[in-house]
């Protein structure tokens, strides 16, 4: 069975005492869980708690992701923070092009690139997140605006074999609703992104590509989604908050 990458998004859910016992209960759990290589877990809290949460979950088998990043290493960028910087901090992953910050924060396609290109750089793994709004998909244009958000996020980008990355799906209208896209579909929409994949990236090597789902995944609906072969894994949002519940989530995936 091939790896899943299991990753959490915080969002801007917690403050500072939150994020920490978090963090502890979910240390403390997957203590008793015991997990094996055959799952990457990953968690993304806000900035403010991004240090203390790293160093509770230090010797435990979670990795560090970040939120959002800018590409410049340093510089005169107000209220922004490189991956430079994160890095050295130990994150490991990298979420990119969420549609909150497409939609709130005016993030382009262009932006994302320049942000995978340096996560890239830093051998850091970049989770690139696309998906279509609800007028996009009533429109009958979601799979057209998949393969342009793959295709504009991932021009002239080059992983090297050691490197992974990670396009995330996440249909817009499905974030925090409690109603997830129907596992067909994803399927279907996974192979477009695949199809992109190989457009894109031409003669580079698509294993090092992942894919995974999110959009309101819990555990009584992630093995739908995690049991399809083309997915490898889920994006997490609201079922994260809990220890218990993201727990039970990864056994199930």
């Amino acid at each position: 069975m091939s790896k899943k990458f299991l990753i959490a998004n915080w969002k801007m859910k917690l403050n500072a005492e939150e994020s920490i016992q978090l963090a502890k209960d979910l240390k403390t759990e997957i203590s008793k869980a015991k997990f094996g290589a055959d799952k990457e877990i990953a968690v993304a809290p806000d900035f403010l708690s991004w240090q203390a949460v790293a160093k509770i979950l230090k010797s435990s088998k979670v990795n560090m992701a970040c939120q959002n990043a800018w590409y410049e290493d340093k510089g005169s960028f107000t209220g922004e923070i490189s991956l430079a910087m994160l890095k050295d901090l130990g994150c490991q992953y990298a979420i990119l092009g969420h549609s909150e910050r497409r939609a709130f924060s005016g993030e382009t396609d262009e932006l994302v690139n320049k942000k995978v290109a340096t996560a890239l750089k830093h051998d850091m793994t970049p989770v690139v997140c696309v998906g279509e709004t609800f007028e996009q998909r009533k429109e009958g244009r979601k799979d057209v605006v998949i393969m342009r958000q793959v295709q504009e996020a991932l021009r002239e980008i080059d992983i090297k074999p050691e490197q992974t990355l990670i396009v995330a799906y996440e249909p817009v209208w499905a974030i925090g609703s409690g109603q997830a896209m129907n596992p067909a579909e994803a399927e279907h929409t996974a192979m477009i992104i695949k199809q992109s994949l190989i457009d894109v990236l031409e003669h580079q090597d698509l294993p090092l590509v992942k894919i995974v789902y999110g959009g309101s995944v819990d555990s009584k609906n992630v093995a739908s989604f995690t049991n399809i072969d083309v997915i490898d894994g889920a994006l997490i949002g609201g079922a994260s908050l809990d220890a218990k519940e993201f727990i039970n989530l990864i056994k199930k995936a």
